[in-house]
């Protein structure tokens, strides 16, 4: 059975960093897109970045020269590198991939992890 844990959220300082990990464990043939997604208390889940499997990236105006997406395949693990926080950066925060399991395309979501940027 195919699962993400992510790890890496925590309380920082506006102006912070962290880095949210998330991996897939299981039996992967391989990772396809990898998203990041965060939800703020009463707000909408919301897309922050993307990877796909040929390298292209897309990110939210909000994140775009702070966040940086990224993935290392050999562990079949993503990474959101977030610098100069900011207190509206705090919310949970959610990996998404599209793994290739048993031949079949599937959408797997992590069980998300809290950051907290305090100002």
């Amino acid at each position: 059975q195919v699962q993400l844990v992510e790890s890496g959220g925590g309380l920082v300082q506006a102006g912070g960093s962290l880095n949210l990990s998330c991996t897939a464990s299981g039996s992967i043939f391989s990772i396809n897109t990898m998203t990041w997604y965060r939800q703020a208390p009463g707000e909408q889940r919301a897309m922050v970045a993307r990877l796909t499997s040929g390298g292209s990236t897309n990110y939210a105006d909000s994140v775009k020269g702070r966040f940086t997406i990224s993935r290392d395949n050999s562990k079949n693990t993503g990474f959101l590198q977030m610098n100069s926080l900011k207190p509206e950066d705090t919310a949970v925060y959610y990996c998404k991939m599209i793994l290739t399991v048993s031949g079949i395309d599937r959408m797997y979501w992590g069980q998300g992890t809290q950051v907290t940027v305090s100002s």
